[in-house]
């Protein structure tokens, strides 16, 4: 009785942490995957002048949110208005709307600043209500909005009411991430990409791949109270055994509170070895032994498969969190490469090119099975049709072995493509005797400095005009590097100086992880 109990025992436990990993995966994968959502809309949204309805109608019918991101309750954009501004702003949306718009407010709110609901999708009954509130307004969403734009990635509110109809009541949390201008240098926020999440369905979407749904699973905003509850899924029967899982969804931490269904003193088995023990004495220590032994190993197995599990579920994040970003590098890239041409062929042939950059560098990576890639690489890659025997200019490239990470090397990448394909149409590689250095270094512990210089090419003009090869590193690839870009256009050739984040090796740990489990 005592090893049928304790086999019992553990195989609960073992079920409940099965339910705990499958359940907190999917909850993170599905805000991950709405995390993307939102950095690619932020991406696209801070590489256009103005964010109009047409503009955010058409990114939300291309993203078509899929099934993956279960709990979300859609895309809405909230911009960025002075009091002084606000009747100007409340007329331009009315037009653009053709229909009313009014800005309303929290009663007592006094800030200056306020971001009201701009656009929604999907239109609703629900969402049209909430068109004009300032969700700024109010305590908890101004917190989240202000720690977003702090720390320049998508960021959940705590505990909130989403909806109150009759008797009907929403409770859930908002997602938020800043979109920002320059305007005469200055960086300016311009508004915010956001996300409502209805916690019950966000539960119960990702109970739907548990193989255990009568297991009672408890979600919360941060300790497990009353008050801070969100969602439950109620067990067929409550036995006060749980277990506690911690996630982080969008910069907020959650708790998972995972209850056992499993009930009475004794298992059916036990009861009958109770009663039929004296018969069977024998035939039940053999029993025993067997499913001790069995449980152990059924124990061992699971183990592994949920280590299996979430090795998985990383390298999927890994790759999801990849894609996107790379869609959004490619999104901008059009957005701005249209702006700038009139000319179907040359816009072809631009886009073309830059394309063609950034798959330059996927094989980098894949060639480093996305792990670390070196600043020389990446650099060498785009020079060599023009380095070599032969070459009519002279290439320098030098620096010490640094590694960088996937996502900062394909900007890496895109930028030098530009001041590749510059020169070689109006500088240094434009004519014989020019001459390109590319040289790096440290720049402390965290940081590498990248500079380009060109001379012995034609002379620049000071009235050239902005190209788009200077936008799309002033704009985008500072924005992927979060550091700024100093590029000048001087007499005898251009320079630019480019800071590149240095990879950090713990965000890669999963790697060494797989390395050992093949070894």
């Amino acid at each position: 009785m005592l090893a049928i109990e304790a086999s019992e025992e553990q195989h609960d436990r073992a079920v409940m942490g099965e339910v705990a990993q499958s359940v907190s995966s999917a909850l993170e994968r599905r805000g991950d995957t709405s995390a993307a959502y939102l950095r690619a809309g932020s991406a696209l949204f801070t590489a256009n002048s103005e964010v109009s309805q047409s503009l955010f109608r058409s990114y939300a019918n291309e993203l078509q949110l899929d099934v993956d991101a279960g709990g979300s309750e859609g895309i809405g954009w909230a911009e960025v208005v002075s009091l002084a501004e606000l009747d100007d702003f409340e007329r331009q949306v009315r037009v653009e709307r053709d229909g009313p718009f009014e800005v309303r407010r929290e009663p007592g709110a006094g800030a200056d600043l306020m971001v009201p609901v701009t656009f929604f999708k999907p239109d609703t009954e629900g969402s049209r209500r909430a068109i004009g509130f300032d969700l700024y307004s109010e305590p908890a969403r101004r917190a989240a909005m202000d720690e977003a734009a702090q720390l320049l990635r998508p960021t959940g509110t705590g505990k909130l009411m989403l909806l109150r109809t009759g008797e009907r009541e929403v409770i859930g949390f908002l997602v938020f991430m800043p979109v920002f201008e320059t305007i005469a240098g200055e960086r300016r926020l311009k508004g915010f990409i956001f996300s409502p999440f209805d916690a019950q369905y966000f539960l119960e979407s990702a109970m739907r791949t548990s193989a255990h749904p009568y297991v009672g699973v408890r979600l919360y905003d941060g300790a497990a109270s009353p008050e801070n509850l969100l969602a439950t899924h109620a067990p067929a029967a409550a036995s006060g055994k749980v277990i506690h899982q911690r996630i982080q969804i969008a910069n907020r931490p959650l708790l998972i509170e995972i209850e056992s269904s499993r009930q009475g003193i004794l298992s059916p088995l036990s009861m009958a070895t109770l009663l039929f023990g004296l018969a069977v004495a024998s035939l039940l220590m053999m029993l025993a032994r067997l499913l001790t032994r069995q449980a152990i190993e059924d124990e061992a197995s699971l183990a592994f498969f949920e280590e299996q599990n979430s090795i998985r579920n990383s390298l999927t994040r890994e790759l999801n969190h990849r894609v996107k970003n790379t869609l959004a590098s490619i999104l901008s890239i059009i957005s701005l490469t249209r702006r700038r041409t009139n000319d179907l062929d040359e816009f072809a042939e631009g886009l073309e090119g830059r394309v063609r950059a950034l798959s330059a560098t996927h094989d980098l990576l894949t060639q480093s099975d996305w792990g670390t890639t070196p600043v020389r690489s990446v650099i060498e890659a785009e020079l060599a049709p023009y380095a070599g025997v032969g070459a009519d200019a002279e290439i320098v490239i030098e620096g010490p072995d640094i590694q960088l990470s996937p996502n900062d090397a394909l900007s890496l990448g895109l930028a030098v493509h530009e001041l590749t394909t510059n020169a070689a149409k109006y500088g240094a590689l434009s004519q014989p005797g020019g001459k390109v250095t590319a040289q790096w270094e440290y720049e402390g512990e965290e940081l590498v400095v990248v500079r380009w210089q060109e001379r012995g090419g034609p002379p620049v003009s000071p009235e050239r005009k902005k190209g788009f090869g200077t936008e799309l590193i002033q704009k985008i690839v500072a924005h992927e590097l979060r550091q700024p870009v100093d590029l000048r256009f001087e007499a005898e050739g251009v320079s630019c100086t480019l800071r590149v984040p240095i990879r950090v090796r713990r965000e890669f740990q999963i790697r060494e992880k797989l390395n050992r489990l093949a070894d």
